[in-house]
């Protein structure tokens, strides 16, 4: 009977009884594994939002360069910037409560199919194309001769299931479509519609600096509104490329803004090309910052996130901040960039004179019109 019994307590021991120490270690082992999944959640799993928040105020002198410009600049001029990063739990968490933060859907950022790529490539895109607007603008106003150039069409987006997907890449540029040049879309568009679905052309691109060519049977679009015929395409959302062309090289504009994009710093760009071109010294010893569009007549257009802009300006120590003029349309809703701008610097107690331009000379005039700085 002993012996059963004996046998009895063993086979309970060795099958249910744990030591203190055995159970003590699997619960931390346990909290660590559950600290290192929450951690993991928290901080590397991307949200789809992005947070916008104040970006920097840069001086746009060091990113402008003219071949035999002046050099008189005492006081700086500034774009700012918007600062946008993508969200995880923690900078969620933060951006709700946040005061001077905001979060917004990445889906009311992108473009109908635009991936991320895409989207960064459009932000490159439309910062050319509004530094091509300043130089032109800027050279109205000095009175530069200049000539525009057209460089071939960037692809900005391919359409899935269409010919170009199998041989472009979002940021290559089309040069040539048979033996016909591209300058422009309007080249390639016109070029297409003399051509039949299931046509084969070739098309020689350039990508990374390098000039390459393939051939494509051309498909059908996807049917626009109010078309009841398909028409013959690649598949590409195409842009423009072109370059302002000063006809003294001597006065030949170059801009290196790095890695910074959009349209908004269009107007500051414009007064800094200005500034370099003629003899005497727009900012007056003043540190001027601003924001906003520009096209090459020198309008000046709206732009978003200004309330950050303020802060970054101010951050900066700017003394005059240039922002948009509101627009208040009849049957839309208005675009109150000034009124933003000057309540945003109310808010944060900041010294700087807002400034509302509705167009580059606006701008100037008010430059014009401001006492030389004295220390």
């Amino acid at each position: 009977m002993k012996d059963s019994e004996d046998h009895d307590f063993r086979e309970w021991s060795n099958s249910t009884y744990r030591h203190p120490k055995d159970s003590r270690l699997r619960r931390f082992v346990l909290s660590i594994l559950v600290g290192i999944a929450v951690i993991y959640l928290a901080m590397f799993i991307q949200l789809p939002y992005f947070v916008f928040k104040p970006g920097t105020a840069e001086e746009i002198k060091p990113m402008v360069s003219i071949g035999k410009g002046t050099d008189t600049e005492k006081g700086a001029l500034m774009l700012t910037t918007v600062g946008v990063t993508t969200t995880n739990a923690i900078n969620y968490l933060i951006a709700l409560v946040h005061p001077y933060e905001e979060l917004q859907p990445k889906s009311s950022i992108f473009q109908k199919g635009e991936t991320e790529n895409e989207y960064s490539l459009r932000q490159e895109y439309v910062m050319l194309t509004s530094q091509s607007s300043a130089i032109e603008a800027a050279y109205k106003k000095a009175g530069v001769p200049y000539q525009i150039k057209h460089e071939g069409v960037r692809v900005m987006q391919l359409i899935p299931g269409l010919p170009g997907e199998k041989v472009l890449q979002a940021g290559d540029t089309l040069l040539r479509i048979d033996t016909k040049e591209i300058g422009e879309s309007a080249d390639l568009f016109d070029y297409i519609k003399t051509k039949k679905l299931d046509d084969e052309v070739q098309i020689t691109f350039r990508r990374n600096h390098e000039e390459l060519t393939a051939s494509l049977e051309l498909a059908a679009l996807p049917l626009a509104q109010g078309e009841e015929t398909p028409r013959a395409g690649l598949g590409i959302v195409p842009a423009d490329m072109q370059s302002i062309q000063a006809e003294n090289k001597d006065q030949q504009v170059t801009v290196a803004a790095g890695e910074i994009g959009g349209p908004s710093a269009g107007l500051m760009f414009s007064l800094e090309i200005y500034n370099q071109l003629v003899p005497e010294d727009i900012t007056k010893g003043y540190r001027i910052a601003g924001t906003g569009t520009i096209d090459a007549d020198g309008i000046v257009g709206a732009i978003g996130g200004i309330q950050h802009k303020v802060i970054a300006a101010d951050k900066a120590k700017a003394e005059i901040f240039f922002a948009p003029k509101d627009i208040i349309p009849e049957k839309q809703a208005p675009i109150l960039n000034y009124t933003t701008a000057v309540a945003r610097a109310k808010e944060i107690n900041s010294d700087m004179k807002i400034v509302e331009v509705e167009t580059m000379q606006d701008a100037l005039d008010y430059l014009k019109a401001l006492p030389l700085k004295t220390e």
